[in-house]
């Protein structure tokens, strides 16, 4: 491994640990179904910027570690958000060029796809959501688009990852 990907891999791997602690922060109870779906956005901005290093098997392996985390079915978060990577690696090319509000439905969009993959495990297992609240963090997560847009941009010109 180079110095350059032992870099990439390390600001990669902090950054999904940072969303991994977001991910798990105790919030108010009424608050609960608007959290917004830090390591879905991870993986998304990561997708799109580095297709070439980041994809389905970090997905996979994220995935792993958020139901560990969850205390989830195993592979229920493995399963949704290696889809979610596999339609941002389809979608990546257009999505780099589209507007920031255009960014944000198409965001919106793939995680509400991955929260509605989660609710069909869920389900599957008899626990699942009986309103359609379980879809507020996608709307949470695109209104935190732009911010997470930025602050990943920012950190991986800081650190000239490409």
């Amino acid at each position: 491994m180079t110095a350059g990907n032992a870099l990439v891999f390390t600001v990669v791997a902090f950054s999904f640990l940072v969303a991994a602690v977001l991910a798990v922060v105790p919030l108010p109870q009424w608050l609960l179904w608007a959290r917004p779906e830090w390591i879905a956005l991870f993986v998304i901005y990561w997708c799109i910027a580095l297709p070439h290093r980041v994809g389905i098997f970090t997905a996979l392996l994220v995935g792993l570690l958020l139901d560990a985390l969850e205390g989830a079915v195993l592979g229920q978060n493995a399963f949704s958000l290696s889809v979610l990577a596999l339609c941002s690696l389809l979608v990546y090319q257009r999505l780099r060029v589209f507007s920031l509000w255009q960014q944000c439905g198409v965001v919106f969009l793939l995680i509400g796809l991955h929260q509605l993959l989660g609710q069909w495990v869920q389900n599957l297992e008899g626990a699942g959501a009986r309103s359609l609240l379980f879809l507020m963090p996608a709307v949470s997560s695109a209104l935190l688009w732009p911010v997470i847009l930025h602050l990943l941009r920012g950190t991986r010109r800081y650190y000239r990852i490409s």
